[in-house]
């Protein structure tokens, strides 16, 4: 299937298809959770033009809107909606993977502003879980886990850890079902404007 993809959507969807198969492999939820993340980065990420500056929350909001709005078969939904609901909830209402929480802890905000966004950011994903917003739901979800990637890729976390073991587990499976259908839908539409990689290979290696 990926014979007829523009070069750039190629290398991306290899380089994604890589480390997804890397993740299969794993026999813990750390290194698959972070396996799996490095696919999902694989996929979505572009490179950020200076005289265009877009910050990473926009791109990644606008990169899942165009996936939703060409998953025709609602596959996406399908994870939001039927696979994982609970796990979806229960992160969205889990302090731990909300960036303000360790930004008050670590003295970047007032000790207890947190809560408050913590509040107002749990009524705005159940208004999107309430309207059926897939793409909001999951531009939420996304939200979390790369609070929980940055606390395991810059060492805030032990390996195997016998704390806040739930987010990892749920955090894992939960792109473990939602990366294949991304690059399903990136093979499938090679005429939508993925954007350019990052890194393109300009070596032997990619």
């Amino acid at each position: 299937m990926r014979d007829n993809l523009p070069g750039a959507l190629d290398l991306r969807v290899h380089r994604a298809l890589s480390w997804l198969q890397r993740a299969e492999l794993c026999d813990d939820e750390d290194g698959r959770f972070i396996f799996l993340w490095i696919a999902f980065n694989a996929a979505y990420a572009q490179e950020m033009r200076l005289e265009e500056p877009m910050p990473e929350q926009k791109v990644l909001r606008e990169f899942l809107e165009g996936l939703v709005a060409l998953d025709v078969e609602k596959r996406l939904s399908g994870v939001v909606w039927t696979a994982f609901p609970n796990a979806i909830r229960m992160l969205l209402n889990n302090q731990y993977v909300f960036q303000p929480y360790w930004d008050c802890q670590n003295g970047r905000r007032p000790r207890g502003e947190w809560q408050g966004l913590f509040e107002r950011a749990k009524v705005a994903a159940s208004r999107a879980l309430g309207s059926d917003d897939t793409a909001r739901v999951l531009g939420l979800v996304f939200s979390r886990l790369y609070t929980l990637r940055n606390q395991m890729m810059h060492g805030g976390s032990t390996w195997n850890s016998s704390v806040n073991r739930e987010q990892v587990r749920d955090g894992a499976n939960i792109l473990d079902q939602l990366v294949p259908v991304i690059i399903d839908i990136l093979m499938a539409h090679p005429e939508a404007d993925w954007g350019e990689p990052g890194y393109p290979v300009v070596a032997s290696g990619a």
